[in-house]
C-alpha cells in the first residue's frame, strides 16, 4: 500500500545558509540506508587512502614493497582494521608513529560510526499510508472534505493527533500577493489507538475556510492541503509523525473513500486494504452538482480517472 509522491511537492530553496558539519548527522538519518552504509564505506577508503599515502612517504612497513600504493594501502587497512597479519609491519619510528596515530583514528572513527548506524537504526519511523485523493462530498446534508489515513504496521499508533490546513493565495487589501495558513476544524483529530483506517472529516459550513469553495476558486488560489499526524508507536514507545500534502488538482469533488470494513456471519471484521485508495462516486444535487458528468457521459471533470471510470461503469 505505497503512498505516491505529491505532484509539485519539490520546492527549491535559493540563498539558504550552507550546511556545515554539524548538519550532517541529521542528514546521516534523514537518508536511505543504502546511502547512508555507502557513505561510511566511502569515509572508511578515503581515510585508508590518506594514511596509504602518509606510509609511501615515510617508508619503513617491512615486507611492502617499495613505492607499491597498493601494499601501504593493504597496511592501512590491517591497521585500522586492527586485523595484524604479521607479514608486514613497521620497522621503523616514522612508520610507528604514522601507526599509533591511525589506531587511535581508528577508535574514534569506529566508535562514530557505530554510534551514527545504532543511532539510524534505532530511530522509529512511521509506515503511514494517507488516501492518494481527498474527497469532497455531502454528508448529512453538508459538504465534507475527506481523507483517509491508515497505520501500514499491524500495531497501533496510540494518542495519534492530526492536524489539516489549508494553504492558498489570497491578495491583501494593499494589493500584496500574501501565502495565508487556515486550520480546519476536525469532526476528530485525536485517535487512542489508530490501526489500519481512519477517516479525516472536515465540515465545510459556514465557518469554514472552504466554505463557498469550488474547482474553479481552488485552482484560481491555489489551494494545498497539508495534513500531519502524531503519535506514539505502541511497540517502539517513541514517538512518530507522518506528514502529506494535496494540490487542488488531487481533491476530488462529489465522490467517497470506498468501504474496507465488512462483517463475516459469525462476526469476524474484515478489512480490505485493497480498496484504501478506491473512490466510489456520489449522487449529484441541485446544491452540489458533483461530480460533473457531461451530457453523454463521456467524461468527468474534477475528477480523476479512477473515479471517471467508475462513473462509465
Amino acid at each position: 500500500m505505497a503512498t505516491p509522491s505529491t505532484p509539485g511537492q519539490e520546492t527549491l530553496v535559493i540563498g539558504a545558509a550552507k550546511t556545515t558539519l554539524r548538519d550532517f548527522y541529521h542528514l546521516f538519518l534523514r537518508v536511505r540506508w543504502s546511502l547512508a552504509i555507502a557513505a561510511i564505506v566511502v569515509a572508511y577508503l578515503l581515510i585508508n587512502t590518506l594514511f596509504a599515502i602518509v606510509y609511501l612517504y615515510v617508508g619503513g612497513v617491512e615486507n611492502a614493497r617499495t613505492d607499491s600504493f597498493f601494499d601501504a594501502f593493504c597496511f592501512s587497512v590491517e591497521t585500522m582494521g586492527t586485523i595484524g597479519y604479521g607479514a608486514m609491519y613497521p620497522k621503523s619510528q616514522g612508520a610507528n608513529l604514522v601507526m599509533i596515530v591511525e589506531s587511535v583514528s581508528s577508535l574514534i572513527i569506529t566508535a562514530v560510526a557505530t554510534g551514527l548506524v545504532f543511532a539510524k537504526f534505532s530511530r522509529s519511523s512511521a509506515r503511514v499510508a494517507f488516501s492518494e485523493n481527498p474527497v469532497i462530498a455531502l454528508m448529512d446534508g453538508h459538504p465534507t472534505l475527506m481523507l483517509r489515513v491508515g497505520n501500514e504496521r499491524g500495531n497501533f499508533i496510540l494518542e495519534a493527533t492530526i492536524r489539516v490546513s489549508i494553504v492558498r493565495t489570497e491578495r491583501t487589501i494593499e494589493g500584496v500577493t500574501f501565502y495565508r495558513m487556515y486550520d480546519l476544524r476536525l469532526a476528530r483529530e485525536r485517535s487512542p489507538a489508530m490501526t489500519r483506517s481512519w477517516t479525516i472529516i472536515h465540515t465545510i459550513d459556514p465557518d469554514s475556510p472552504l466554505f463557498g469553495a469550488t474547482p474553479e476558486s481552488m485552482a484560481k488560489d491555489e489551494v494545498e492541503l497539508i495534513a500531519t499526524l502524531v503519535g506514539i508507536d505502541d511497540t517502539s514507545m517513541q514517538t512518530v509523525h507522518a506528514r502529506k500534502r494535496y494540490v487542488d488538482s488531487q481533491i476530488v469533488w462529489g465522490a467517497r473513500h470506498a468501504d474496507i470494513l465488512s462483517e463475516e456471519p459469525n462476526g469476524r471484521i474484515i478489512i480490505d486494504m485493497r480498496k484504501f485508495h478506491s473512490l466510489i462516486p456520489t449522487k449529484p444535487s441541485d446544491s452540489f452538482p458533483y461530480p460533473r458528468v457531461t451530457g453523454d457521459a463521456d467524461g468527468v471533470s474534477d475528477a480523476p480517472a479512477s473515479l471517471e471510470a467508475s462513473l462509465k461503469g
